[in-house]
């Protein structure tokens, strides 16, 4: 498996300070939250794209993915989200990397009509992903928490363009143990989010290993499973100011997630 951080816990940070941390780190890659508030963004010109592709490159640091907010499930008009997918997907295949990650965002609607909504729109985003050369992937989270959900969805659309993240904390949240989780999500898997929090009620970011969330469950259902693909780690420090610093974690955090996949072998 392959290791990558979400610039979510690092937040603003100018991208030659993040591709430092991960070459400085031994992170393979990085996941890139795609905001206004950050350097990565969808209103970036061509010769900006190509800067930041050029200087992951020169350090041989893949982008994973582009981090998008669009929610899939939300209610309303289909156009407004299918284009912020759509200059999600371009910004990622600018840039090279594999993946953009959606929200469900159903809120309160009924489920069925939640699915219907997710499901259409991936339909129609994912053969454009797959023609740009990359996948968009539909994180377990809010509405759709549980990998049983997202692979509800997922199973409607039947396309390759369309995946999962799966988000470790939010199929624990959701009542779901890694070996349910695993077997649902894995044919749309795209990669695994790791983190690590103090309860269900206490979701500061702790460092990985500290918290209560199922990781080595996580990693020995994974190995077991011959499942050779990322690792993600998201440190929430966007949300949470008071969190300790990720630069300072990355080391040890890379470390806990060798040592996981060692007691596994």
């Amino acid at each position: 498996m392959r290791f990558a951080f979400s610039t979510l816990g690092v937040p603003a940070l100018p991208i030659d300070q993040v591709v430092r941390l991960a070459t400085e780190h031994g992170y393979h890659g990085v996941e890139l939250r795609a905001s206004d508030e950050e350097p990565v963004h969808t209103g970036l010109s061509a010769g900006e794209r190509a800067r930041v592709a050029e200087q992951f490159a020169k350090a041989g640091v893949e982008i994973l993915t582009v981090a998008s907010y669009a929610k899939v499930a939300a209610a309303g008009d289909d156009g407004p989200v299918l284009d912020e997918i759509g200059a999600a997907m371009t910004l990622a295949a600018d840039l090279g990397a594999s993946f953009v990650r959606v929200f469900p965002g159903g809120g309160d609607l009924p489920a069925a009509e939640a699915d219907a909504l997710a499901a259409r729109r991936l339909a129609a985003a994912a053969p454009v992903a797959e023609d740009l050369g990359g996948r968009v992937l539909l994180e377990t989270h809010d509405s759709h928490r549980g990998g049983a959900d997202v692979a509800r969805v997922l199973g409607t659309v039947g396309h390759r363009g369309a995946g999962a993240i799966w988000d470790v904390m939010h199929t624990w949240l959701a009542g779901e143990q890694p070996s349910a989780s695993y077997p649902v999500l894995s044919p749309y898997l795209g990669y695994v989010q790791v983190k690590d929090i103090a309860s269900a009620t206490d979701r500061t970011p702790l460092p990985l290993g500290a918290g209560v969330l199922p990781l080595a469950e996580t990693v020995e259902v994974l190995s077991r499973a011959d499942w050779d693909g990322w690792l993600c780690w998201e440190y929430e420090k966007r949300w949470h100011s008071g969190a300790a610093e990720l630069p300072d974690l990355l080391g040890p955090g890379r470390e806990h997630l060798v040592r996981l996949l060692s007691d596994s072998a």
